[in-house]
């Protein structure tokens, strides 16, 4: 590829982004964020189920199956995704979909 100013300029950009992800308290700080993203998820996919209703069984199960997705790639040696950031952002962000749906469950009752 050729060294051109944009190519520099992205290249730049990404380690620069790079290294500002390595600080412990800015990484805690997407994991929070991801987490309160996926709880927004959670109550926005189950308030809008709940509007249409026939919808309900197949949004649940799409919510199990990628739950399942995620944990077994996050769990398992295989991927090595438990280290890295991305890994890390989507298990935080299961966990919040998932205590979105839980809080809707316990707030309707059922």
């Amino acid at each position: 590829m050729q060294d051109t100013r944009l190519n520099t300029f992205v290249n730049r950009l990404g380690e620069q982004l790079q290294r500002q992800l390595q600080n412990p308290w800015r990484r805690l700080g997407l994991i929070v964020i991801a987490l309160l993203f996926g709880i927004f998820l959670g109550t926005a996919l189950a308030s809008t189920a709940g509007q249409v209703g026939y919808i309900d069984i197949a949004a649940s199960a799409i919510v199990a199956i990628a739950s399942e997705i995620i944990s077994a790639i996050f769990y398992s040696d295989r991927w090595k995704l438990r280290k890295t950031l991305l890994g890390e952002l989507l298990n935080a962000l299961k966990f919040g979909v998932l205590y979105g749906l839980f809080l809707i469950a316990f707030l309707l009752g059922s």
